[in-house]
């Protein structure tokens, strides 16, 4: 298997963990049990920032005003905004009822990513694509960066999901 297989077998299984998540219940969805991010603002922001970071990658325009997700969602956020950075009342601002559509969200913006893969040969993840780091980043340390931290964010929102009703209240 070379890079990019790995790559793109990596880029989907964020998709793939958030697809037990398609049935949570609205109130679930946007509830923040002890913490400030809820359901809905951690599959919006792996969405997101897999969106934003592989849009400035490939040059490509974002799915999230390609595919209308703004409106699709109900977020009433910029095209540039992904969640880094969000303050507690930024995160619990964010109001999704819809967590099918969160999901299918996460599933777009992953065909693009697994797309953008396509059009890579291995030798193009030794480019560097970002000098403001020491060391600078590669092309291929951005996509892996990028694929775990929306694994990093599905997977607490799959914790949330399963826990107690009493952890809601």
């Amino acid at each position: 298997m070379n890079g990019i297989e790995v790559l793109k077998d990596l880029a989907g299984r964020a998709a793939e963990v958030a697809g037990s998540l398609r049935d949570v219940p609205a109130e679930r969805l946007n509830a923040h049990p002890g913490h400030d991010n809820s359901i809905a603002w951690l599959l919006w922001h792996a969405a997101r920032e897999i969106d934003v970071q592989v849009a400035q990658l490939s040059g490509e325009q974002q799915e999230w005003t390609r595919g209308s997700w703004a409106e699709k969602l109900g977020v009433d956020r910029g095209a540039d905004a992904m969640g880094y950075g969000d303050s507690p009342d930024q995160t619990r601002a964010l109001v999704v009822n819809d967590a099918n559509a969160l999901v299918d969200h996460l599933e777009a913006v992953t065909a693009a990513h697994v797309a953008y893969l396509d059009t890579l040969t291995d030798a193009d993840l030794d480019d560097v694509v970002d000098e403001n780091w020491d060391p600078p980043v590669t092309r291929g340390a951005r996509l892996v960066s990028v694929s775990e931290d929306a694994l990093q964010h599905v997977g607490q929102a799959s914790y949330l999901a399963g826990m107690k009703d009493s952890a809601f209240e």
